[in-house]
């Protein structure tokens, strides 16, 4: 496995890593995901716009307030990816690469897509058993640089990872680099430190981290929290085997 990436940037962010200056950063999704993470971000310095198809609907802004008053806009979602530099999809998994049509191609081209959806379909199951949403938005939009992440653990736990009794692991599937490092300078934001963030490598890894959405929701039922972390650890040096 790779190791984590480090961002670039000249401040450090409160998991101790570097974190990225101001950046622009559009969320398409205002349910649960999208508020958590739009106000992790706007704590941090970042200028954040959430989107949505009814930006103007009195009931959204008011369930918004708290994110408002903290200084984040509310815009379309054409208006939202055009606003940003860093680009989440934070919309319901089923939904999303028909929502990212409706944006376009050229308008998402060259943009950091930091994914964090999870398809699921009434029953319960995986609206792609076979494959990732990950890489489906990656084979639509291949001008746009996807990273897939934060796709193992509940809303709460993205912006406190503090919380937990000890470290846990959070994943970066993806094939830009760069793309990589910007995130993981937003995910530093979010008090994730480096030893937290393992990248596993190109976008078909993403199948993991969404498909663990079914061992989630069992370690959930079990546990009666969504609360949790996981944690890869390592075997001892001596013992360790290789992959190959």
């Amino acid at each position: 496995m790779a190791d984590a990436v480090r961002a670039q940037g000249p401040r450090r962010g409160r998991g101790g890593g570097t974190r990225m200056n101001g950046m622009r950063i559009g969320i398409l999704g205002t349910g649960h995901v999208g508020r958590a993470l739009a106000g992790g971000w706007a704590r941090a310095g970042h200028d954040v716009v959430v989107g949505s198809r009814r930006p103007d609907d009195p009931e959204l802004t008011k369930r918004l307030e708290d994110l408002i008053e903290a200084g984040v806009r509310i815009d379309v979602p054409a208006g939202t990816a055009a606003h940003a530099e860093v680009l989440v999809n934070a919309t319901p998994g089923t939904a999303s690469v028909a929502l990212l049509h409706t944006i376009g191609a050229p308008a998402l081209a060259g943009k950091v897509l930091f994914d964090v959806a999870v398809g699921f379909l009434e029953d319960g199951t995986l609206s792609h058993p076979l494959v990732s949403l990950g890489e489906e938005i990656q084979q639509a939009f291949p001008d746009t640089h996807v990273v897939k992440t934060l796709s193992t653990i509940d809303r709460g736990l993205m912006v406190a990872p503090d919380s937990l009794e000890g470290p846990s692991t959070v994943f970066l599937s993806g094939e830009d680099p760069s793309a990589k490092e910007t995130v993981c300078g937003l995910l530093h934001d979010l008090g994730w430190p480096d030893g937290s963030l393992l990248d596993l490598g190109g976008i078909e890894t993403a199948r993991g981290q969404e498909h663990f959405a079914l061992l989630f929701m069992g370690i959930a039922a079990a546990t009666g929290t969504y609360g949790f972390g996981i944690r890869v650890v390592l075997p001892n040096a001596g013992t360790r085997a290789p992959t190959g």
